[in-house]
């Protein structure tokens, strides 16, 4: 059956199969021990480097009490360290550590696999529309406000 191309019924048609794929790769991050919160977190300490708790937690949209938690919960896991005010986290500087590093490799890789494995069983006529597919969703997510 083909997709509708305007914008209410192609969304329609859409947005069940990107979240079941977005849902997917969340749970690859919690196969190598990480919650998909704490891969996307680092991966902003990883862009950012120096970014605070609070930035992440607007960056989130996320309460400043909530991040804080994130970030302690990163610390100890020896992902993330703080530089700067020791006494006030929320003014600390977050980097992310060697480690940090290795847990995101293998969540990139992990995601990478499950979704290598299933563009491989498809035809080469649906990876090619995959393919084209990969710029509009990238305008997509530049069109948020």
């Amino acid at each position: 059956m083909p997709v509708p191309a305007d914008p209410p019924a192609l969304a329609e048609a859409l947005r069940a199969p990107l979240l079941q794929v977005s849902r997917r790769l969340r749970q690859e991050a919690q196969r190598v021990g990480m919650s998909a919160l704490d891969a996307l977190l680092l991966g902003h300490v990883r862009k950012r480097p120096g970014v605070t708790a609070s930035e992440l937690a607007d960056i989130e949209r996320m309460t400043r009490p909530s991040m804080s938690s994130h970030i302690k919960r990163l610390e100890a896991a020896g992902w993330i360290t703080r530089s700067g005010d020791r006494a006030d986290g929320r003014r600390a500087d977050l980097q992310i550590t060697a480690a940090g590093e290795a847990q995101l490799a293998a969540i990139r890789q992990s995601r990478n696999d499950w979704l290598a494995a299933r563009l491989a069983r498809l035809d080469p006529d649906a990876r090619a529309a995959l393919a084209a597919a990969h710029e509009p969703l990238l305008q997509l997510l530049s069109l948020e406000p």
